[in-house]
């Protein structure tokens, strides 16, 4: 059977800051536990929901995760069994705890809240400001879904995005043992050309791309509010 699972990163699109609490005092996403995200989401498979990250090093530590909505209201609890495991450039071990929320019927725009709380009874608080904009999913795609006999020199390419500023594809060989994905990176127009190589004559690829409307902010975190496209195949000659 061949596999079909994508990468945990892919829920989050490389969206784990590997910078330490040390040096961002200022920064409210931040304390001494971790740092807290959350991004309005519109994705095929779950259009429009609310994703709440925790990423930290002291993971064997958290107790609990807790987010609150701007008007108070608890929003849910992330959970500590769902998470990704990753290092830092310097090679700290940390992980990713996330969760899919539903977005309330009225949305007000403004700060969400985390309360971590550590198994030594230790609390911190995080926040993110989080305005309530929908991104639009990709279109004209090339190669279309289902392309069959494309060179392997080709140029996935798409339609600039309104209000997107970045975007990352992913890509995998669908017959391929294992579930290794190559990323993109971050990209500031909407083509992506693949390593020379990648794709063999043969072949069948599966893509996907994901767009945000930012890379980092004070206010905002990693991104705001983001789109992710349907998985796309295609054959190559």
């Amino acid at each position: 059977m061949k596999t079909r699972i994508w990468p945990f990163m892919l829920a989050t699109s490389c969206l784990f800051s590997e910078v330490v609490y040390a040096g961002n005092e200022g920064d409210p996403h931040y304390n001494a536990a971790g740092f807290f995200d959350a991004h309005v989401c519109n994705w095929p498979e779950n259009p429009r929901f609310l994703m709440a990250l925790f990423s930290t090093p002291r993971f064997d530590e958290v107790a609990k995760v807790s987010v609150f909505a701007p008007d108070g209201k608890f929003v849910g609890d992330l959970d500590l069994d769902r998470f990704r495991a990753f290092k830092t450039q310097s090679g700290q071990a940390k992980r990713a705890f996330i969760a899919h929320f539903d977005l309330p019927g009225k949305m007000v725009d403004g700060w969400y809240r985390a309360e971590v709380g550590l198994k030594d009874g230790s609390r911190f608080e995080a926040r993110d400001y989080v305005v309530h904009q929908f991104m639009a999913q990709p279109t004209g795609t090339q190669p279309v879904p289902g392309a069959i006999d494309v060179p392997a020199s080709i140029e996935l390419r798409w339609n600039p995005i309104p209000g997107a500023r970045y975007y990352e594809v992913f890509l995998r060989d669908d017959w391929a043992a294992g579930t290794e994905v190559t990323a993109s990176g971050l990209l500031t127009a909407p083509r992506f050309v693949p390593p020379q190589g990648l794709l063999q004559p043969g072949g069948e690829y599966v893509w996907r791309i994901h767009a945000r409307d930012s890379d980092g902010n004070v206010l905002l975190g990693d991104f705001n509010h983001g789109s992710l496209s349907p998985e796309m195949r295609f054959t190559v000659k």
